[in-house]
């Protein structure tokens, strides 16, 4: 994909939603995490819940990446998974959001609807 250039304005409206995005998963972990603590009964339930956290924390370390130059395949990811919807992106730029959707048209034309937005959270 070309440099895509960002204003300052453009910017701001992304690192919004970017945010609201991240909020909305962690709270999803955070109630995750609230069930499974319930559940704890000995050393290997916390080990496991240890590993699962460190596992998510690795999978949100790559998923939420805010460099520019990605952030277009990031909101696109987003709202597929249904952290992130479409209208939140206003003022990001129509150059920005008929890329992402396209992306988003790519991906259900090759991979088909996937179950991704009822599994890992609300649509927004």
């Amino acid at each position: 994909m070309n440099e895509i250039r960002w204003s300052k304005t453009e910017k701001k409206k992304a690192r919004e939603a970017f945010e609201k995005a991240y909020e909305r998963e962690c709270a999803e972990l955070a109630r995750k995490i609230r069930a499974k603590a319930k559940e704890l009964s000995g050393p290997d339930d916390i080990w496991r819940l240890h590993d699962f956290l460190t596992e998510r924390r690795r999978e949100l370390d790559e998923k939420y990446d805010y460099r520019y130059s990605v952030l277009i395949f990031v909101f696109a990811r987003l709202i597929k998974e249904g952290w992130l919807s479409f209208e939140e992106l206003d003022g990001v730029g129509e150059d920005k959001t008929s890329k992402i959707a396209a992306l988003l048209d790519f991906a259900v034309e090759t991979m088909g609807e996937s179950d991704d937005k009822t599994a890992n959270g609300p649509i927004y």
